[in-house]
């Protein structure tokens, strides 16, 4: 359970690598290509991007962990039912440990899909990458603050970082993959689109218009009832798939889901 406010390293009565982990529980995945398989949910924190309508507030903006062993991880993902396993964040592939506790977990046979923004590639063992590159409506700004001073100097680190496409383009190349976008209304699909031509001109694998979600933005149920018609609309205008986000309907924004 989340014990520190910061990702500065605690100290660890083990020398195995540790990750720091805000979440680690069982659910269904709410989302995307695999939505409704149960699967144990590890939730690292700590994000190198801040956006302003972050669901998982507490490994961002104000990341809240308790630093745990790789084998004390795996302990814990051992104890529960699924054989589906979900690392994500924050943004999990910020840690170096994260490699280690990949491997471990496909030593078991896990399957395991990472979320992430696209803007690290790491050499590991990934069934699925899920990748949710940030648009620039993601972006913190004064009018759309997380915070008392308007997002803390985040906007312009933000803004810089959101996209990178080497690692984006090798990504896609050695992983099976989903990309997720998270859309309010129309105004986004121009810059999806334009990102897609770009992808797909320097990558080497096709991307089919199959392999790209949209999902409304929203953590609560009363949000996504705002988004996510339009969304659902615009999957179908565009021909990309649509993803709901099941947990939120079932649970709401409750914690653990």
């Amino acid at each position: 359970m989340p014990v520190t406010d910061t990702v500065d390293r605690e100290d660890v009565t083990t020398d195995d690598p540790a990750l720091p982990i805000n979440e680690l529980f069982a659910s269904l995945q709410g989302e995307g290509k695999l939505v409704g398989v149960p699967s144990t949910f590890v939730r690292t924190s700590g994000c190198n991007l801040r956006c302003w309508f972050c669901d998982s507030y507490h490994t961002s903006w104000e990341p809240t962990h308790a630093w745990q062993p790789l084998e004390s991880i795996l302990a814990d993902v051992d104890a529960n039912e699924p054989d589906h396993v979900v690392v994500t964040g924050g943004e999990p592939l910020i840690h170096d440990a994260t490699v280690d506790l990949l491997e471990r977990l496909d030593e078991r046979g896990y399957h395991v899909t990472v979320e992430t923004n696209g803007t690290i590639y790491r050499d590991a063992p990934i069934d699925l990458a899920s990748i949710s590159p940030k648009l620039e409506s993601s972006t913190p700004t004064p009018d759309r603050r997380p915070d008392e001073d308007g997002g803390g100097g985040w906007a312009e680190r933000h803004e810089r970082d959101r996209i990178d496409l080497e690692p984006l383009c090798q990504l896609v190349e050695r992983y099976r993959f989903q990309l997720k976008f998270v859309v309010t209304d129309g105004d986004e699909l121009p810059e999806i689109v334009e990102l897609l031509e770009r992808l797909r001109a320097a990558a080497s694998v096709t991307i089919r218009n199959e392999d790209v979600l949209l999902m409304p933005e929203g953590a609560t149920r009363e949000r996504l009832a705002e988004t996510r018609s339009r969304v659902a609309n615009l999957a179908l205008e565009y021909g990309f798939r649509y993803t709901p986000r099941v947990h939120v309907d079932l649970w709401n924004d409750a914690p653990e889901t």
